[in-house]
């Protein structure tokens, strides 16, 4: 067997049955099991995986209806027109823009949501809101998405497979949430944003591996003519009551897909944090290889030298094991929590 390069026999290996763990061996114990956690079919991970392909399912349904609104409002004869009067005329003409934002707004029925200390007069008939459909549009009922953090969780997560494929961190947002800026966080946003090829609204850029860059790729099927270059709100476009709650939908789908990905991280970095815990605790490298045979992960030979085990009970391999299991697949009924605590119990009591 070759472990770091250094070739062992069967009696060199029980000389080195004493190795003690040390920083790069809990690191290199710590990666694979993070490799693993994300690749296993967890409630969560599915949770994160359905909530992206409702996405996808969603998207084309509701841009749909929203071509409907926005024809209706710019009629293709007279965007065609005003198109051609600006060829005649020139830039004084220039009135026709592509845009993939809309202010809707539907009026609300006498008496809807009525409150009785105010008169209807007083209070204002129209529900408008701002939908872009864009991969950094809004997700909120906020009028723009792409200065605050939603819009980024929400494309990170849509994106997240082609993020890490180029060695990124996806999960920035989701590991970060409920902390303060740092440089940490903000590089790793600088950089998917990079990779994602996004730079502002409707401005993109792209780098060698991914030429028209996918936030241009995703935006691109969702421009539709518009009549006025004012911003979308002094532009707001009339629908139904139906109509706008189908564009509401799609708000939720995107919220829901962040929703879950936070989930499915939290889940992973409660793993990584007891396992950083245990590992901490343990004295010999015998400990964790344990550990992740209890785990069900598959540990190379010629990176790690199986050895005797010690340690503290409560982070021995098959108590931390158990603990780390019941961290994903979180859905259980309060019979199969007792089930686990007798069971964890019980090895205490063994041990």
């Amino acid at each position: 067997m070759v472990v770091y390069g250094i070739c062992i026999t069967l009696t060199e290996r029980i000389t080195m049955s004493r190795i003690r763990m040390n920083t790069e061996f809990r690191n290199k114990i710590l990666n694979r099991y993070v490799e693993s956690a994300e690749k296993e079919n967890t409630q969560e991970r599915e949770a994160y995986l359905g909530a992206r392909e409702k996405v996808d399912q969603i998207y084309p349904q509701v841009f749909r209806i929203a071509k409907e609104v926005v024809e209706t409002a710019y009629p293709k004869n007279d965007v065609d027109l005003c198109k051609s009067l600006k060829r005649k005329y020139g830039e004084p003409l220039d009135v026709v823009a592509k845009d993939k934002c809309f202010y809707f707004s539907y009026a609300k029925e006498v008496g809807e949501e009525e409150n009785e200390n105010e008169s209807y007069s007083d209070r204002d008939r129209n529900v408008s809101e701002h939908f872009d459909f864009g991969l950094y549009g809004s997700v909120s009922d906020s009028e723009y998405g792409n200065g605050n953090n939603e819009a980024k969780k929400f494309a990170y997560a849509y994106y997240r497979e082609e993020l890490k494929a180029k060695d990124l961190n996806p999960d920035i947002l989701a590991q970060q949430e409920g902390k303060d800026e740092n440089p940490h966080k903000t590089k790793h946003i600088d950089l998917n944003d990079k990779a994602l090829g996004y730079s502002g609204y409707s401005r993109y850029n792209s780098d060698d591996d991914n030429a028209i860059g996918l936030t241009k790729q995703f935006d691109s099927p969702y421009y539709l003519d518009i009549i006025g270059t004012s911003h979308c709100r002094s532009r707001t476009i009339a629908c139904s009551k139906e109509q706008f709650h189908f564009f509401q939908m799609l708000k939720q789908a995107k919220a829901n897909l962040i929703s879950c990905h936070q989930k499915w991280i939290d889940s992973i970095e409660k793993q990584k944090q007891a396992m950083k815990t245990g590992l901490k605790a343990y004295r010999y490298l015998s400990e964790g290889v344990e550990l992740m045979s209890e785990l069900g992960v598959e540990l190379d030979e010629a990176e790690l030298v199986r050895c005797n085990s010690t340690g503290l009970t409560i982070y021995n391999p098959q108590n931390l094991a158990s603990m780390i299991k019941g961290m994903k697949n979180t859905t259980m009924t309060r019979e199969q929590k007792i089930a686990i605590r007798k069971e964890y119990e019980a090895q205490n009591k063994v041990n």
